[in-house]
């Protein structure tokens, strides 16, 4: 037997002795190299396997076979595929520095003891499915250069994959970890997986990066007390994931969904870049959703505080976005300093109760001239608002990817489909709620907003408000902006000054102010005199182009400026200047009422 040469030792039971005749029978005299061919060793049982530098140039197969002492591979080359499918390893296994260059195939494998494979290299595809660790199993600084399927696997003790690099895709659906799981620093550079898995102990992704998503679809977290720093290029998807601890997730990510997540006990999500779904989340205990504004950092090996690498997100960090919190009960949920332009409120419970702290950010109408009305106040709007106005406005769907126009309504998820789209009575009970959340934490002057908008709803509700309803309401909202827009009502209200100055001027003031005439009779017989005092009657006789002078104008503002208040000037006036002056004693106060009206609802306490 030479070096290289071929062997077939099916069903060999190998003592340590048997062993090293065999490795001594192909090794090379001058490099003092084992050198293997192609290896089968299928069904064969091995007390202590000292496999220790020795290189297989061909295929390598240990198919069902049993390890009943130790098996050390330390720095072996697998220069072919090596199958290890079914084997049984009930001493430690040690793969450290190992290097695989084909396919390796660890499937049903089971390894009562330890199972080291850091450092390990595997350039083609890793096959660890429906693996048995019942010791720990370490992967550490391990380079996956291909597929890495852990799938139905499970680890009863440590499970480390601390700085291991994924080169594509890692799978980890439906793995078990009863013991401590560490995925600190790990690198994922493909499409990571860890579908329906249980973490039962203690998880770190610290410093953890994926370049692109990763799914936690369905995967439970018994005992994990934080969860990240992670940064992820793509999606994180935590959909119908269960968090049975308290914890802290802190994720920078471009978008995170958490639909149907069901949180057991306090959550805090700390988190940046990300547009985050929680539509359907099960909250039984708070929820903090906040934007972090620096950048995060973790632990490294030495104890030193390292900041997480985001180099995967390009451009400056911006507000988090919650673009749903449908059917999620919002008395438990908090969040600071938010995007919430696209967030879907409808069907949402206890909304009034809902916390926004910090600067929340909130939709607003289009910009630019627009034909009815001339233009749109800038207000806060829900996304439920531009929905319905997108619908009722004959909006084309928006194409996938493109950006909305910042001159038109944002279209709905389900645009154009009026059937699904929220109405204008289900905007206005929206906005009813937000505006009391915002009263409840003392926020007057935050809630104006949303009593404008609950006010447009109801203005626009064809069924659930009456034909006098919305009259009424058209002129408080022409008026006034329904009493929160004081320029609107100053504006009104200084172009009724001036309409009843020139009435005034034109109609409303005499030639001159009528002097008193007493009449009577004298009798013959020097009796008493009766004397009867009468006034004529305020007459306006001159030519038109002679009523706007400036005498007449100081009087003209003397008279309005006194209905202001409603306070009688005292000058005689025509009957069209009387009846003039009676309509402005009423609507100009009430013009001037309004504008403080909404000066108060701006600054109030």
């Amino acid at each position: 037997m030479v070096p290289g040469a071929d062997i077939d030792h099916r069903g060999t039971h190998f003592t340590e002795a048997l062993l090293n005749t065999l490795l001594n029978a192909i090794r090379d005299s001058a490099t003092g190299e084992c050198i293997f061919g192609s290896a089968r060793f299928e069904d064969a049982h091995f007390d202590d396997a000292l496999f220790e530098d020795v290189k297989f140039r061909g295929r390598a197969s240990f198919d069902r076979a049993t390890f009943h002492g130790k098996a050390e591979f330390g720095r072996a080359l697998f220069s072919e595929s090596a199958r290890f499918y079914g084997v049984t390893y009930k001493g430690d296994a040690d793969f450290t520095r190992t290097s695989f260059m084909g396919k390796v195939i660890f499937s049903e494998a089971n390894f009562h003891g330890s199972a080291n494979f850091a450092a390990a290299t595997f350039i083609r595809d890793m096959i660890f499915g429906a693996v048995a660790c019942k010791g720990s199993a370490e992967f550490s600084a391990a380079t996956f250069g291909d597929t890495a399927d852990f799938d139905r696997s499970s680890f009863d003790c440590y499970a480390g994959f601390a700085k291991a690099t994924f080169v594509h895709a890692a799978l980890f659906d439906q793995v078990t970890f009863n013991g401590v799981a560490h995925f600190n620093a790990a690198s994922f550079n493909g499409a990571a997986s860890f579908r329906r898995v249980v973490f039962s102990a203690i998880t770190q992704f610290d410093g953890a990066t994926f370049k692109g998503g990763v799914d936690f679809v369905g995967t439970r977290f018994d005992v994990v007390m934080k969860f990240g720093p992670l940064a992820c290029g793509e999606h994180v998807d935590l959909s119908e994931a269960i968090f049975s601890a308290p914890v802290t997730l802190e994720i920078a990510a471009r978008t995170i969904s958490f639909v149907r997540s069901r949180w057991e006990s306090m959550v805090t999500l700390r988190l940046r870049y990300a547009s985050v779904d929680l539509a359907q989340a099960v909250l039984s205990f708070p929820m903090a959703v906040t934007s972090h504004p620096a950048l995060f950092t973790f632990r490294n090996d030495h104890g030193e505080e390292e900041p997480q690498d985001e180099s995967l997100l390009s451009g400056p960090p911006i507000p988090v976005r919650v673009t749903s919190v449908q059917g999620v009960d919002a008395a438990h949920l908090m969040m600071a300093d938010t995007d919430l332009s696209e967030c879907v409120f409808f069907g949402a419970f206890h909304i009034d109760q809902v916390r926004l702290e910090g600067r929340t950010i909130f939709g607003q109408p289009p910009v630019g001239i627009h034909s009815s009305p001339v233009w749109w106040t800038r207000r806060r709007t829900l996304a439920e608002e531009h929905h319905w106005r997108a619908l009722v406005a004959g909006q084309p769907p928006q194409p996938v990817g493109q950006q909305p126009s910042p001159r038109s309504w944002r279209n709905g998820p389900c645009h154009p489909d009026p059937t699904r789209s929220p109405d204008p009575e289900d905007v206005a009970a929206l906005y009813r709620q937000i505006r009391k959340a915002f009263e409840d934490s003392k926020n007057e002057p935050g809630a104006a907003d949303f009593y404008y908008g609950e006010m447009e709803m109801r203005r626009h509700d064809r069924t659930g408000t009456s034909v006098g309803e919305r009259g009424l309401l058209w002129v408080y909202w022409l008026m006034s902006g329904y009493g929160l827009r004081a320029s609107r009502a100053l504006g009104w209200l200084a172009l009724a000054l001036i309409a009843t100055v020139i009435l005034m001027m034109g109609w409303g003031l005499p030639d001159s102010s009528p002097k008193q005439t007493a009449t009577g009779t004298i009798p013959a017989a020097g009796g008493r005199v009766s004397l009867v005092v009468d006034k004529p009657e305020s007459v306006l006789t001159m030519p038109l182009d002679q009523r706007f002078t400036t005498e007449r104008f100081d009087k003209a503002v003397q008279v309005v400026l006194n209905s202001v208040v409603f306070r009688s000037s005292g000058q005689d006036l025509t009957t069209a200047g009387t009846y003039t002056e009676m309509i402005s004693r009423f609507a100009e106060p009430v013009l001037l009422g309004l504008a403080v009206l909404a000066m108060r609802a701006r600054i109030k306490r």
